[in-house]
């Protein structure tokens, strides 16, 4: 019998997840149907309930019902836990397991398809909102020389400070502290872009062979790749490969199966 997944969002017309999923199970030869659902603001519980009785298996969730998701997960893995939200859920009789696979698909498209090694790297995070949250623990347990983590509203990044720097060294603050450090790692984790704006770096945070890894991707992405090349980046890179590869962590936990990611991104870059 096929199984039945979903990602539900408000919008959701223009996810890839569903031709990603596709993909994922011609490859893997498991046998599922993946569809998109649209839900109210307001109707997140009703549509998960409608799915569920369904026999849906599993759903991914996008904006704006993460942090619906993490109250209606009945258990939760570490790094949802640590992220406060959920974009993963994977049904069982009564049980709903909630995880998060944001940082885990940065982390794997990171060290596995673009080769950079994490470990002992000084990291600057761009931003301190729910996307910096959820890739902030999979990135420490990468063992990185520090985080950084700098943001417009510094007790927002001060905030993070304090949730994840038992992991690891984590220090923060707002842009105009960066002045005369470098780092070998930045990430921006802020939605600027979208607004064509980008956060007040100081010249000079690239160190030599700095990675530059935007969590937009596409057009979107073209302001920040531009500021990091002019500043000294070595590499740029957009986030499709996260996006891909977060999706490759869902169908993992659903089906115990790990796809390969990068016919997918090709085929991507692609269309």
């Amino acid at each position: 019998m096929t199984d039945l997944y979903a990602v539900i969002g408000s919008p959701i017309a223009h996810s890839k997840s569903p031709r990603i999923h596709a993909e994922f199970a011609q490859q893997t030869g498991e046998d599922l149907c993946y569809e998109a659902i649209f839900a109210a603001r307001d109707g997140f519980a009703e549509a998960v309930a409608k799915f569920r009785a369904a026999g849906g298996r599993g759903l991914n969730v996008t904006v704006p019902f993460k942090l619906d998701a993490f109250a209606l997960a009945t258990e939760r893995t570490e790094r949802a836990e640590q992220a406060g939200a959920v974009n993963t859920l994977k049904f069982d009789d009564a049980s709903a397991l909630g995880d998060n696979t944001d940082g885990a698909g940065l982390v794997a498209d990171l060290t596995g398809r673009l080769g950079f090694a994490i470990r002992g790297k000084r990291v600057l995070i761009m931003g301190a909102g729910g996307a910096a949250r959820g890739v902030m623990l999979p990135l420490l347990r990468q063992q990185p020389a520090s985080v950084t983590i700098a943001n417009r509203t510094i007790e927002r990044a001060r905030a993070l400070e304090r949730r994840f720097g038992p992991f690891g060294l984590v220090t923060s603050g707002g842009y105009a502290k960066l002045a005369g450090s470098s780092f070998d790692l930045v990430i921006n984790a802020t939605s600027a872009a979208l607004t064509g704006e980008l956060p007040p770096l100081p010249s000079g945070i690239f160190a030599p062979g700095a990675f530059a890894y935007d969590m937009i991707y596409g057009a979107d992405h073209a302001r920040f790749e531009a500021h990091a090349r002019s500043d000294g980046a070595a590499r740029v890179s957009d986030g499709l490969g996260m996006l891909v590869a977060q999706a490759a962590e869902s169908f993992f936990l659903w089906r115990g199966v790990r796809p390969d990611t990068r016919p997918i991104i090709e085929l991507l870059r692609r269309s």
